[in-house]
């Protein structure tokens, strides 16, 4: 069986891994090259760039099956992604990743731009860990060069979309996750963190590592809610399905 995956989170990696132990032919599709480096040396063609929904369908030529394990707040690549397969008659498969959800002391926004009205309203240094995506809207805060620092990925792609926009170097802080609670700690201590904004990305992204540290520190917690995801499968039960070794 040819797979798609469209991938580009841990999640997408493990079906990677696991997936050519069950005779498939795995061609994963990553957007940037940082994703790309997640795949280093496992069996798998990688294709790297972004593509719209017609690129999709194109590429989607000859295979058997489509995964979609993509970030859970990419609502519209998702979406991109089950148009092309159902142009090409594909079965495609979003892959659900676990939801530390509930009520939490914490405010919870629908987006970014909500999160900014909230911001205003708030004193004190802010810490995001939302990504680059939403750093032009952050940026619409009067005082961002000086407030808000922004933890992002190492990668050009990130770092030059920030400093396009505006972001100071110094408050730039170029990791890649999931951290621990102890890492997330020092670094809201480090800058006198007192309103740390992210998002609910579950176990995959270190979410209930940065609610404890917050609440260590005594930082307040502004997080961006979840899309929501009503169809889809499991990491375990993909891989069950298509009998991969675990």
């Amino acid at each position: 069986m040819r797979l798609l995956i469209f991938g580009g989170t841990s999640e997408g990696a493990e079906l990677a891994r696991r997936l050519p132990s069950a005779d498939c032919a795995v061609t994963v599709c990553v957007a940037t090259d940082y994703g790309a480096q997640m795949l280093e040396g496992l069996p798998v063609t990688v294709r790297t760039g972004r593509l719209n929904a017609a690129e999709m369908e194109t590429l989607m030529a000859g295979f058997d099956a489509v995964l979609d394990a993509t970030h859970p707040y990419a609502v519209e690549v998702s979406k991109n992604i089950r148009t092309a397969a159902a142009r090409r008659g594909l079965p495609c498969t979003r892959l659900l990743r676990s939801d530390e959800g509930g009520a939490g002391d914490w405010t919870e926004v629908p987006d970014a731009a909500a999160a900014v009205e909230v911001l205003q309203n708030l004193p004190g240094k802010v810490l995001l860990t939302t990504g680059s995506k939403d750093l032009d809207v952050f940026s619409t805060l009067p005082d961002f060069r000086e407030r808000v620092w922004a933890r992002i990925l190492p990668s050009r792609a990130s770092l030059d979309r920030a400093l396009e926009l505006g972001w100071p170097e110094r408050h730039l802080i170029a990791m890649h996750g999931p951290f621990s609670e102890e890492l997330n700690l020092a670094l809201l201590r480090q800058f006198d963190i007192r309103v740390l904004v992210t998002k609910r990305s579950g176990r995959a992204g270190g979410f209930a590592e940065k609610v404890r540290a917050a609440r260590r520190a005594g930082t307040a917690l502004v997080v961006l809610a979840r899309p929501e995801e009503r169809e889809g499968e499991t990491l375990k039960e993909i891989l069950a399905r298509f009998g991969a070794k675990t």
